[in-house]
């Protein structure tokens, strides 16, 4: 409990600093950053913040919802934000209160007398006329309740109920929930799915004896109908991250999949390839003959096969499909807590390769993010006027990496790291994708929500690494934080802007499109781009370029909001691209002064080249290094390398060289091993260093 109390003043102390730093109000800084773990954990798509509030008999509320007409759900969230600095309860009364006041505005939201009142400009007709216009697509409603108070009973992650045809999923994320799930960091957060109560028997398996004390397998048959209820109760959660997040952006269902369920259901379980999963422990029943039951399963993560089990209910969902014939076979794999981690992303991986999941998707192992780390740890970034303390610039790869290390630190080593690494300073992942790309002049992608985005910039940067891995270096490396500092100080100027106070909404697309803006228009001058590296120097951005953008902005956000009349939802018309070709080709008269922020193109070409020549000369000596570090494990590394059948005879005589302490290596064997050690890493050798 007093573990608890302590997180409890942490965050507050976190989102009275968000609320300055932004701008923004308390409930708006509470919505971002439950909202934000919401989506990173499944437990709902990124969620349009439109706070609505009626009280009285009739009252309602919600703040915030996001709609998936593919699969057809409907994501609907109420905050109970509580500004106390003592931790507070929550019992199940003002549960239920606050689930009957969603689903009071979601009477009123399927009215047309209604909706045809609401003033389209206002969040309560951007909510409204989705749900309102696309009702009879929706099949499932999840109510996820966000609260910072702390709710004291025993209580199922999810629960469900019919509502007039459709099915209603309620979720509470408290401040417990909400803390165990950034403590949990890349695992999985404890759930436990009784299989005896959703299928009414437990599921019979064969356990394989694998001679591991890490782990246990089992084979079990998931029949179709179990599967979709899973799924549907429990939704994203189900899919570990990789998986989840490739799903929601980029795949719809697979109409092969679809094609058996309503044709041949009986041959499903031999054209389908199944399911590969993990768990955190599963309850088993002993039977005779080999065959063991399995009555429940806490942590259950699908890493292989989540486009299976999303058609599987869109089937059910969409096309009415029977599943009794249905049966799909599922590997399970339940692990000690302490190899997840380390076991995960490696199942994750080897298990995708037959499917179209690029090494980008494999998102925080992948070489980019590692390389952006490791640069991040080793230089510190110039001292800003007038503070005398050289920081660093935190690059997040995988989620909780601060709060883990910040916690691995004690005493007077916990002040200087804070003091070197300043929580202001962290870049996670997701957000350097929305610098980057709005950079990249895609403000109608940035728009779409933390995930999509993602998945574009993995994409975008898996290709780039294929064609110049040389490229991200420690200029590209200071480019990105210069982004971070442009970005974060208009998000701000944005907020505190009295024309932004007097008119709120769309802030982040009013942000994002504002410097694609001016990005835009320097591309379209040609000769000058704006100065990162002066940016980096200085850690702030010049008064001069800082009064540009701020009249940039008031013009972005003045043609944002006066959208084609055909438009209802502006922050859906934001997404498409037909917006940002509108704010594109906006007029705008801006000052000349802004030119001293400026550098010439061809400079900075050569300067990106002289840094990637630093770079290489930088990697041969790192690689160098490592032929010496790695002498003692020349045994071990033949012996992976033959089994998986890597070695060529170039690669072979480099290896047999290294074992006899030999590192006098041609050009030749040095590229054979560097591309051996690359193919191996793939397949999940963990080199020890």
């Amino acid at each position: 409990m007093n573990d608890l109390v302590a997180a409890f003043k942490k965050f507050s102390d976190d989102l009275l600093h968000e609320a300055q730093v932004s701008g923004e109000p308390l409930q708006a800084c509470f919505f971002k950053f439950y909202s934000e773990l919401a989506a990173t954990n499944g437990d709902c798509l990124d969620l349009a913040y439109t706070p609505v509030r009626k009280e009285g008999a009739y009252g309602y509320q919600i703040d915030g919802y996001a709609l998936d007409v593919d699969r057809g759900e409907l994501y609907l969230a109420i905050c109970d934000f509580r500004a106390d600095d003592e931790l507070q309860v929550l019992n199940q009364a003002q549960i239920d209160n606050l689930c009957n006041r969603v689903e009071k505005f979601l009477k009123i939201a399927t009215s047309p007398e209604h909706v045809v009142r609401l003033d389209e400009a206002g969040p309560e007709f951007e909510a409204a006329y989705p749900i309102y216009s696309k009702y009879s697509l929706i099949k499932r409603i999840r109510i996820i309740i966000f609260s910072n108070a702390r709710f004291v009973a025993r209580k199922k992650n999810v629960e469900s109920r019919e509502y007039f045809g459709k099915t209603l999923i309620f979720n509470l994320l408290d401040f417990t929930r909400y803390t165990d799930i950034l403590d949990s960091g890349s695992s999985p957060e404890p759930t436990e799915i009784d299989f005896s109560e959703l299928h009414g028997s437990s599921l019979p398996c064969l356990r394989a004896n694998t001679g591991s004390t890490n782990y246990a397998s089992f084979l079990i048959v998931m029949p179709g109908d179990l599967l979709a209820k899973i799924y549907g109760l429990y939704g994203a959660c189900l899919l570990e991250q990789n998986v989840r997040t490739f799903l929601q952006a980029k795949t719809k269902v697979n109409q092969g999949i679809i094609t058996t369920i309503e044709k041949n259901p009986e041959m499903f379980f031999a054209y389908n390839n199944g399911l590969t999963a993990t768990a955190g422990e599963v309850e088993i029943e002993e039977v005779q003959g080999g065959i063991s039951l399995i009555r429940s399963v806490k942590n259950l993560q699908i890493v292989n096969g989540g486009q299976t089990t999303a058609s599987i209910l869109y089937a059910k969902d969409m096309k009415n499909s029977d599943l009794s014939q249905v049966f799909v076979q599922m590997k399970l794999s339940v692990l000690v807590p302490e190899k997840y981690e380390e076991v995960v992303p490696k199942i994750s991986r080897f298990a995708n390769t037959q499917n179209k999941v690029s090494d980008a998707d494999f998102f925080s192992t992948h070489p980019f993010h590692i390389e952006i780390e490791k640069i991040s740890r080793r230089i510190s970034a110039p001292q800003k006027e007038g503070v005398f303390i050289a920081t660093k610039w935190f690059y997040e790869r995988a989620r909780g990496q601060y709060k883990s290390q910040l916690s691995s630190v004690k005493g007077s080593d916990k002040k200087k790291f804070e003091t070197q690494n300043p929580a202001e300073q962290v870049i996670v992942k997701t957000d350097l994708a929305k610098y980057v790309l709005t950079f990249d002049c895609l403000p109608h992608i940035v728009s779409q929500g933390a995930q999509k985005c993602f998945l574009k910039f993995a994409d975008k940067v898996g290709e780039e690494w294929k064609e110049k891995p040389l490229a991200f270096n420690e200029g590209y490396f200071k480019e990105i934080v210069a982004m971070t500092i442009i970005f974060r100080w208009a998000d701000q100027m944005v907020a505190l802007s009295q024309w932004y106070k007097d008119d709120r909404g769309y802030k982040a697309q009013i942000v994002t499109y504002t410097i694609a803006w001016f990005v835009n228009y320097l591309k379209q001058v040609g000769r000058e781009c704006i100065d990162l590296q002066h940016v980096w120097n200085k850690q702030d951005v010049d008064a001069d370029l800082k009064r540009t953008l701020e009249k940039i902005a008031l013009a972005v956000a003045t043609k944002i909001k006066d959208a084609p009349a055909n438009v209802k939802n502006i922050g859906e018309y934001c997404k498409q691209q037909a917006c940002w070709a509108a704010v594109s080709g906006l007029q705008v008269v801006i000052p000349t002064s802004f030119k001293s922020s400026l550098i010439d193109v061809a400079e900075i070409r050569h300067q990106r080249k002289d840094n990637c020549e630093v770079k290489k000369i930088d990697s041969t000596i790192e690689f160098e290094s490592k032929l010496i570090m790695l002498i003692p494990y020349t045994v071990d590394i033949n012996e992976f390398a033959n089994s998986m059948k890597l070695l060529s005879p170039k690669s072979n005589d480099a290896l047999q060289k290294l074992s006899a302490a030999n590192i006098n290596l041609s050009m030749s064997e040095k590229n054979a091993l560097k591309y051996l050690f690359d193919k191996m890493t793939e397949l999940g050798y963990e080199f020890p260093l």
